[in-house]
């Protein structure tokens, strides 16, 4: 379970970059972030996984406060960012088996958790080779592999699919889909509207830092009377929007 309660971030000055935004994800769901670039997303994901304190406001992951409890809260969720890069000398096999140590997993269980892990997204063939030889897929899958190693009960994922191909994108997303199925708290952030609109029970449009209007994307259309999501999006954004 995720509550954000009327969290509002400041970086410098008076300038608000998030503004009182509060929403709630419960387990077996996916709650969707979708914006333009610079509309906070990037901002509010950092606060949920501890890597940002709010300047306003609180998160609770699993009745844990984030800036209270941050090291409970690192147990309990695995996030993932294009901004986090892996070791470019070394290998697969070795970041997950550091990552496995760093969270005092049980070693009877480490071959059978690495084999399925690395064999779901391909990875196996690519075990040894260094990172800087791999692909852009392939270091996403990767780095998904090591954020979800502990099978945490919360996973906050900003643009999983950035930058990937169509393939690679299919099988994060068929990913995503199978974890909710596994009952686990899911927060998206997306410029993405298929993604969003595929995935996402949930989805909170965000524009200039605020959640403006939140629902399924369906409830979305119906309520801006569009013809399609990405019609009710444009609209939200339109209304609400001030140029700085």
């Amino acid at each position: 379970m995720i509550e954000v309660k009327n969290v509002s971030k400041r970086y410098t000055g008076d300038k608000m970059v998030v503004k009182d935004v509060s929403f709630s994800v419960k387990p077996g769901t996916i709650y969707g972030l979708l914006g333009p670039n610079g509309a906070g997303k990037t901002t509010l994901m950092q606060m949920t996984s501890t890597l940002l304190k709010p300047t306003e406001g609180t998160i609770e992951i699993c009745g844990i406060d984030t800036v209270k409890e941050p090291l409970k809260i690192h147990k309990l969720i695995g996030f993932l960012t294009t901004e986090v890069k892996l070791d470019p000398l070394s290998t697969p096999n070795r970041l997950f088996d550091l990552f496995y140590a760093l969270y005092d997993l049980p070693e009877e269980e480490h071959d059978q958790r690495k084999a399925q892990s690395f064999d779901r997204f391909g990875i196996s063939p690519f075990a040894d080779k260094r990172i800087v030889e791999l692909s852009t897929g392939m270091k996403q899958k990767i780095s998904i592999a090591i954020s979800l190693i502990h099978e945490p009960p919360v996973i906050v994922f900003d643009e999983p699919t950035n930058g990937l191909d169509i393939l690679t994108s299919k099988q994060v997303t068929d990913y995503l889909l199978d974890l909710k199925s596994q009952g686990r708290s899911i927060i998206l952030s997306t410029h993405i509207f298929s993604l969003a609109e595929q995935l996402c029970d949930d989805i909170g449009i965000l524009v200039d830092g605020r959640i403006v209007e939140s629902g399924s994307s369906k409830e979305l259309t119906e309520l801006t009377g569009s013809a399609n999501f990405e019609e009710a999006f444009f609209k939200l954004y339109s209304k609400y929007h001030t140029e700085n």
